[in-house]
């Protein structure tokens, strides 16, 4: 029937339909695109896609030089039309005869269309799985019957082009609910920071660092932002280690995908499994519905696990699946959920410590430990106290909704300046807060500020020197070096793969190779 080449047009045909629903088109594109590529197996004269409503079949597309207004308002109802009931239902595509038009049904464009007696009819079923979609209809002037081999390939055409469209359904579901879970995100953050406007400006308060610590901190962290490595953000409680995840995510391929926190610290244990992977309904009692977990609300996006030292044994082997495998079951569910999620570790706790006494998996802590970043507590980085102050002060009269603009006086930076800050920057914004209810002024002075009873014991000479010597800082090329070593280390020296040292560093392989020749890094034998 077909040449060589024409044979080579089908494959082509066939590829592109399949392919048609990856490509983000519309359902009204597909359908379009679809029936080009039918006229080249079947020529009509009219192709008529109906969509199957209830009982009755509606057109909605049209193609051919018979296609007109009429024929697009035009709709059929199946108890009037048993043969095109019968061929839906048995998922078989039919070629009519001009016996069938005068003896059966008749012709379904009857009364919209002058077509000849015995002109070329076509019927095929769209469906996909059990769930019929509608026919498609194809129709030629010429009295000539259609081809049993043309009928048969047409109806290979229609079921890809039926998966073709519930695919482009899916697609545009998903991009719904991924949407609407953006919006959640949003809205849980300015229910968190007031309106959108007011939300703090992490990376901004960051880079304004003077201290050579946080600096080189940030120096590192710019490294890491565009890959998708994990990250391990260490440092005492209250130091800010939540902005410095913001920030990296702000700096991320995955900026404008959402990014979602959960303390491990603050859920009870028995619902952070649920709350990770999310819950079926009726997997225990009170699950009425199902619900999400963290890790979907983040898919395509950055999910930061604050206080990760906190978590269970049983709960560190499913993140650590999650990790390798991007995979993971909701409680309750059988059913596999595949995340595309980068991973933010944070915590305070010794995770070496905690390695050795049993409470936390060596294997777990190496996949999150591939790029670590430490912050500095605010006594070691006391020349941003300062800064740090007037953004907090500035955040927290726009979340009190505060039409006094406060400012601190330099009697009350003396007195934040003799602290030590045991509780750091979060301990900074309580004594701040306090300060502007009991302020009867808008500048802030030394009487404000109310550092609470054990105040003495964490006094600071103020005239003592701050600043780490430069001595002690290493250079961009050695951060780099470092990095590169340590992730060939973890990596055992592989360099290609979505595992290997490349992929982890976020660079090509050829990149990476280069980098490690110009700083002298020697290649690691894979292990």
């Amino acid at each position: 029937m077909a040449t060589a080449n024409s044979e080579l047009d089908l494959t082509r045909d066939f590829r592109n339909i399949a392919r048609l629903w990856s490509d983000g088109e519309t359902i009204d594109e597909i359908i379009r695109r679809g029936l080009d590529w039918i006229a080249r197996v079947a020529p009509y004269d009219l192709a008529t896609l109906f969509e199957l409503d209830g009982d009755r079949l509606v057109v909605r597309a049209a193609r051919g030089r018979l296609a007109n207004e009429a024929v697009r308002k035009h709709e059929i109802s199946l108890t009037e039309y048993p043969t095109v009931r019968e061929a839906l239902e048995a998922r078989r595509a039919r070629a009519f005869t001009e016996d069938d038009h005068a003896h059966g049904d008749g012709d379904p464009f009857d009364g919209v269309l002058d077509l000849p007696a015995g002109h070329s009819c076509m019927v095929v079923p769209l469906a996909a799985g059990d769930r019929p979609l509608g026919i498609l209809a194809l129709d030629r002037e010429r009295c000539e019957r259609y081809a049993q081999t043309v009928v048969d390939l047409v109806e290979v055409y229609g079921q890809l082009l039926s998966l073709a469209i519930v695919n482009a359904e899916l697609s545009s579901a998903l991009a719904r609910l991924r949407a609407q879970e953006q919006a959640h995100v949003s809205l849980l953050e300015r229910d968190r920071y007031g309106t959108a406007t007011q939300q703090p400006r992490d990376g901004d308060s960051l880079e304004q660092s003077r201290s050579p610590k946080m600096r080189a901190v940030l120096q590192r962290a710019a490294q890491v932002a565009l890959a998708d490595t994990p990250v391990l953000i260490r440092g005492e409680t209250g130091t800010g280690k939540e902005y410095l995840a913001r920030a990296l995510h702000a700096r991320s391929r995955r900026a404008e995908r959402p990014f979602v926190t959960m303390n491990c610290a603050a859920i009870p244990e028995n619902l952070l499994e649920a709350e990770l992977f999310g819950v079926v309904k009726g997997a225990y009692t009170g699950a009425h519905n199902n619900r999400p977990g963290r890790f979907q609300t983040a898919n395509g996006g950055t999910l930061l696990l604050d206080e990760i030292g906190e978590l269970s044994m049983p709960l560190q082997a499913k993140l650590l699946r999650v990790l390798q495998e991007g995979t993971f079951e909701p409680v309750g569910s059988d059913r596999t959920v595949r995340v595309d999620v980068r991973i933010l570790a944070a915590t305070h706790v010794d995770l070496e410590k905690a390695i050795t006494k049993g409470r936390f998996r060596e294997d777990l802590y190496y996949r999150l430990n591939v790029f670590p970043l430490e912050i500095p507590p605010l006594r070691e980085r006391m020349e941003d106290l300062a800064t740090i102050a007037a953004t907090l002060v500035e955040r927290l009269s726009a979340r009190a909704n505060r039409r006094v603009k406060f400012k601190l006086g330099d009697d009350a930076m003396s007195v934040l300046r003799a602290y030590r800050w045991p509780g750091n920057i979060r301990e900074l914004a309580n004594v701040l807060e306090r300060a502007m209810i009991l302020s009867p002024s808008s500048t802030l002075g030394a009487s404000s500020i109310d550092l609470g009873a054990r105040a003495s014991e964490h006094k600071l000479d103020p005239s003592a020197p701050t600043a780490a010597p430069h001595g002690a800082l290493r250079t961009l090329e050695q951060i780099e070096r470092d990095a590169i070593r340590d992730t060939l280390a973890f990596t055992k020296g592989k360099l290609y793969g979505r595992d290997g040292a490349a992929a982890l560093l976020g660079l090509k392989p050829s990149t990476l190779q280069s980098r490690m020749k110009k700083l002298g890094v020697a290649r690691v034998e894979e292990g």
